[in-house]
């Protein structure tokens, strides 16, 4: 499990990101040497880079064009430097390396709703790494993390009923669909989100342990 770092500032809220994954197969890493850290403030230029280069990829047609042509790359930016300044206890950044090239990222705030509890903001894997457990690993980290420091609650995230993909994996690691949501994204277009909820960190820990045996 990576190293925690502690922040200074409590958490104030912000609203997610469009959350994706793309990947939908659990595999071994035995061809892969990973090393998993958590994020500092010098990360903040490649965790942008990579997550702009994703909504770029995978997202045309669903945010604007002019949003991903001419301002994803800064906003993303802009808002990954903020977030690594002076980081708040509750957000837990993971980054996961290969021979110190950036594979993916996770993103979580702990306890960050009463009832639901740690919301998993955003989850990226780089399209030349995909369907090699990556972003199951990342799911590792943070549910073990949250198990750490934020047990009396469990976790949820917001995907795009559009990405079947991670809708589907979601559901064969053991997330249920709680409701669907509509926010207006920074493109300013709408969006309808499905809520995937985990009871607890080892019900997502079990889902992903039978995903990699099962297949």
């Amino acid at each position: 499990m990576a190293k925690y770092v502690n922040g200074m500032f409590p958490f104030t809220g912000r609203k997610s990101v469009v959350l994706t994954l793309y990947e939908n197969t659990i595999c071994s890493d035995k061809d892969l040497k990973m090393d998993f850290k958590v994020a500092n403030y010098c990360d903040f230029e490649r965790i942008s880079q990579l997550h702009a280069n994703s909504l770029k990829s995978h997202y045309g047609g669903i945010l604007s064009e002019q949003y991903l042509t001419h301002e994803v790359s800064a906003e993303k930016l802009l808002l990954w430097q903020t977030r690594l300044t002076n980081p708040p206890f509750s957000q837990h950044i993971v980054l996961a390396e290969e021979g110190g090239l950036l594979l993916g990222f996770i993103c979580a705030f702990g306890n960050h709703d009463f009832e639901l509890g740690t919301f998993i903001d955003s989850l990226y894997v780089d399209d030349a790494f995909q369907n090699r457990g990556i972003g199951s690993k990342l799911l590792k980290e943070i549910a073990q993390w949250q198990q750490h420091y934020f047990s009396d609650r469990g976790l949820y995230l917001q995907v795009s009923e559009s990405n079947t993909e991670a809708i589907e994996f979601y559901l064969h690691i053991g997330g249920r669909v709680a409701e669907s949501r509509q926010r207006e994204d920074l493109s300013g277009e709408i969006v309808v989100e499905k809520v995937m909820t985990w009871q607890n960190a080892q019900a997502l820990l079990d889902g992903l342990e039978l995903a990699l045996v099962h297949g």
